[in-house]
């Protein structure tokens, strides 16, 4: 490492201010290829650091540095091409047909049929999880109106469920019903969902699993919630799509998530996390294509020429689709299978060690994402203590708890699972030694889950997001 990358940074959130230059207008001269390649290696090689050691939650799905050059080589190969342009580039439709055909096949599309014979799993690749979700949700208010006459549609979900789906909410005019999750198992309750139903219901979300802890809702009884009110089920697989049906093929004991449930009616599932591509791509599918019309876009009449598009995106980079067949193809179930038992090893370790802690209690039962709780200390000294080791959690809250999404870069560190455990417990020490203070942590968590509170938190990171995209 450079002498110039191990210099402190001042500004956590730009730690590149003073370094280098800082542009705000284009350059009267361009710079040297050999220059910028130069800047721009520093830059990796320090955030590449980060996730090598083996210690940050998630965020990093990838499968190694050799399995990141390739792509990135099949990338280049397609980084021109546009996925939107099917006639002069007819390599994409064919990529994209099947990533979907694989990932349905994963998913146990061919289930459908027993339901309906009719019916065949069909969708679209997005560019990324939220991407998905926004298609999903917009696909169910437009059926509900044109199909039940639902003029102010409502979506019922988890209150754990990704806050993609809040999005949607803003974006669509659909109005989001949030529905609590219980304890111990911290996963959605599905009488409380079919409470909740009514004439503007036109459909019901639940996560395989879901972000905060990794846990797998009920979907088995809301699938038949779905059925009986003839509404939509849509199952959030962005995380756990590419992961779960291989967990499940190791022998773990998973619950049917997919289409084998009758119910269901969309997933999504990112091929950009545990699919192992490259990050801004994932797929979203429908039980059948009378589904799907209703993502698609047209304008017939613009002066331009016919317009349509597939999904909210326009033009779309071909590299990414390539890269994310190639993934699928060069891995296969066999590379899948291994990956995901390396990842399993780790995790069965982390979850033993965890357990064998007194102080700290396990939320539902971890599948690849390692949540925790504690009655006795404050679990934010613990992420506070674990920060100064170099670990990096996800930081969850109401109630308060830290998680952490095992990921291949774990695989790859030898005893990182020792070495997690070691902090940990060390971690738990400290919060101990620390009863009564507040934690650094608690100044952002702490002020969630009341009206004055959400709102100073949503100006406060808006004011880092304007902080951010200042030069």
């Amino acid at each position: 490492m450079s002498e110039e990358s191990k210099t402190p940074p001042a500004d956590p959130f730009k730690p590149y201010k003073g370094r280098f230059e800082a542009y705000h207008a284009l350059p009267a001269k361009g710079r040297t290829k050999d220059d910028i390649f130069k800047e721009l290696s520093v830059m990796a090689e320090e955030e590449n650091a980060k996730w090598q050691s083996g210690q940050v939650s998630g965020t990093f799905y990838h499968a190694g540095d050799e399995h990141r050059a390739f792509l990135n080589r099949v990338f280049a190969l397609f980084s021109h091409e546009n996925t939107i342009q099917f006639d002069t580039c007819p390599s994409m439709f064919k990529m994209e047909s099947e990533i979907l055909a694989m990932t349905a096949k994963m998913l146990n599309a061919d289930a459908v049929k027993a339901h309906n014979p009719e019916d065949q799993v069909c969708g679209t690749v997005t560019s990324g999880g939220t991407g998905s979700i926004l298609m999903a949700m917009k696909v169910y208010r437009d059926w509900a109106a044109k199909e039940k006459g639902i003029t102010a549609p409502e979506i019922i979900m988890p209150h754990t469920a990704h806050p993609a789906f809040d999005k949607a909410g803003q974006y669509f005019g659909i109005n989001m019903v949030h529905v609590p999750v219980k304890e111990p198992d911290f996963r959605v309750d599905p009488a409380a969902v079919a409470e909740r139903i009514n004439e503007n219901t036109a459909a019901i979300v639940g996560s395989a699993g879901n972000y905060p802890y990794g846990l797998i809702d009920p979907l088995e009884k809301l699938s038949d919630i779905a059925l009986q009110h003839d509404i939509g089920l849509h199952v959030d697989g962005c995380l756990g799509g590419f992961i779960l049906p291989w967990i499940e093929k190791l022998g773990y004991d998973i619950p049917p998530f997919d289409f084998r449930l009758p119910g269901v009616t969309s997933m999504s599932a990112d091929t950009h996390k545990y699919g192992f591509a490259l990050k801004g791509t994932s797929v979203v599918l429908y039980r059948n294509n009378g589904l799907r019309r209703y993502q698609y876009f047209n304008v017939p009449d613009w002066p331009g020429g016919m317009y349509a598009s597939p999904t909210a995106a326009g033009s779309r980079s071909g590299g990414l689709t390539a890269a994310t067949w190639a993934a699928m193809v060069y891995l296969g179930e066999e590379g899948y299978l291994k990956s995901t038992g390396a990842i399993m090893a780790v995790v069965d370790q982390i979850k033993q060690g965890i357990q064998e802690m007194p102080e700290l209690t396990l939320i539902g039962q971890p599948t690849f994402v390692i949540s925790f709780r504690s009655d006795e200390v404050d679990v934010f000294h613990i992420n506070d203590f674990m920060k100064t080791k170099g670990w990096r959690f996800n930081v969850l809250q109401l109630p308060p708890a830290l998680h952490f999404c095992v990921t291949m870069p774990q695989t790859f560190v030898p005893d990182v699972a020792r070495r997690f455990l070691t902090d940990l417990k060390a971690g738990v020490d400290y919060a101990r030694s620390k009863a009564g203070t507040v934690a650094e942590t608690t100044a952002l968590y702490g002020l969630a889950g009341t009206v004055e509170g959400n709102q100073q938190v949503a100006e406060l990171i808006f004011g880092v997001f304007d902080y951010l995209y200042s030069v």
